[in-house]
């Protein structure tokens, strides 16, 4: 857009009766869409993304924002990518999972906050139903990984993983095929039965493992096999007969490892390595904070040091809220692991090594440091 507003500026286009448009008020649709999508943060699109966030944080943005961001308890001030990623992103995309798309995009649309909070209030309650559908899911979904694993070894587990269940919610498969494949770092297709003898999957893929590709080579193979497909890299999904999900299962599986060739299944974290004693503070993670935009291909930075768990309890019935003290410095500190149980902490430990990030916590007007715990292991 940017591109035809230059171009017919050049042609003189524009005058009296044609003004020019004023592009910066899409700026903060345009940085919703780009993270909310995943797309690659490369120079061009971080511009565009923190210029987007700047008009948001002065509230020169849709009332649709400002209403999802209210209504995630998300302060406007101080959005950042991560509020997209994970608190407006995901209401506004349970609308197409469960019902109907259109709620938000009237959400964005209106003009009118008080519509905008009506419609927020509606994406919100949806989302709630959508992470208990899920939830249900990925429970379902680890009995399964559960009677295969007491079948054989880890290691002997296939390349990559197709799971069914005839109760499944079709627009929930591929956040729980992205579960699966983060818990066991393997490509997963998740499938769910699309009405009479067809059953669709929605796939999620580790880095260095094309998923459009493998199914464009499974299709070639077996030209009647795959109905349709389509997706990009990472994410992608496809249709079958019911009849042909066991063939499948087993071609998927066996094209996963061609594709890996004599690549590892291992999973690698990338760190920034340990914080030096006084590093761990609220000043360096504000300082982060706003260092951003972090996203797609320009990751947050990640820490690796060892910890003491002084303290933890389990806060909204799934996540693990931690008190820790640096094994070095002796520094204390708040910490949350989101979806964990305590089993992680694995109980006989003294000393656990953490990887995470720094965060901001605010909680009446108060801001604290808490580290949001992305990996435990032991020493």
């Amino acid at each position: 857009m940017l591109a035809v507003r230059a171009e017919l500026r050049s042609r003189d286009w524009f005058n009296v009766q044609r003004a020019e448009p004023n592009m910066a008020v899409l700026l903060d649709l345009v940085a919703l869409g780009t993270v909310a999508d995943v797309v690659p943060l490369d120079k061009n699109n971080r511009l565009l993304v923190e210029q987007g966030l700047h008009r948001i944080r002065k509230a020169q943005c849709c009332s649709g924002i400002q209403a999802l961001l209210e209504i995630s308890g998300k302060n406007m001030n101080v959005c950042t990518t991560q509020d997209f990623g994970f608190a407006v992103g995901p209401r506004l995309n349970a609308a197409g999972r469960l019902d109907d798309m259109s709620f938000g995009i009237e959400c964005l649309l209106t003009d009118d906050f008080d519509q905008a909070i009506h419609y927020a209030k509606m994406l919100n309650d949806m989302n709630q139903q959508r992470k208990e559908i899920e939830g249900d899911m990925l429970t379902q979904a680890m009995s399964i990984m559960d009677d295969l694993l007491a079948k054989m070894d880890e290691q002997e587990l296939q390349a990559g993983l197709c799971l069914y269940d005839e109760d499944w919610h079709q627009g929930v498969v591929g956040l729980l095929a992205s579960r699966v494949k983060e818990k066991y770092h393997r490509p997963v297709i998740a499938f769910a039965d699309a009405g009479g003898d067809e059953v669709k999957g929605s796939a999620r893929s580790i880095p260095g493992v094309h998923i459009r590709d493998v199914l464009d080579a499974i299709a070639t193979k077996h030209p009647t096999m795959v109905q349709k497909f389509g997706g990009h890299a990472m994410a992608a999904g496809l249709s079958l007969e019911k009849s042909d999900l066991e063939g499948f299962t087993r071609g998927f599986s066996a094209q996963i490892e061609i594709s890996l060739g004599k690549r590892s299944l291992d999973k690698i974290i990338e760190t920034d390595g340990g914080l030096l004693s006084g590093e761990l503070s609220l000043q360096l993670a504000e300082t982060l904070r706003f260092a951003g935009p972090w996203g797609q291909c320009f990751s947050e930075p990640l820490f690796d040091d060892e910890f003491d768990v002084i303290d933890w309890r389990i806060v909204g019935e799934k996540h693990l809220k931690l008190r820790l003290r640096h094994n070095v410095s002796g520094e204390e500190v708040e910490a949350i692991a989101f979806n964990q149980s305590e089993d992680v902490l694995q109980a006989g430990k003294s000393s656990l090594r953490m990887i995470y990030r720094m965060d901001v916590n605010e909680f009446r007007g108060r801001k604290t440091l808490q580290l949001i715990i992305q990996h435990i292991e032991s020493k």
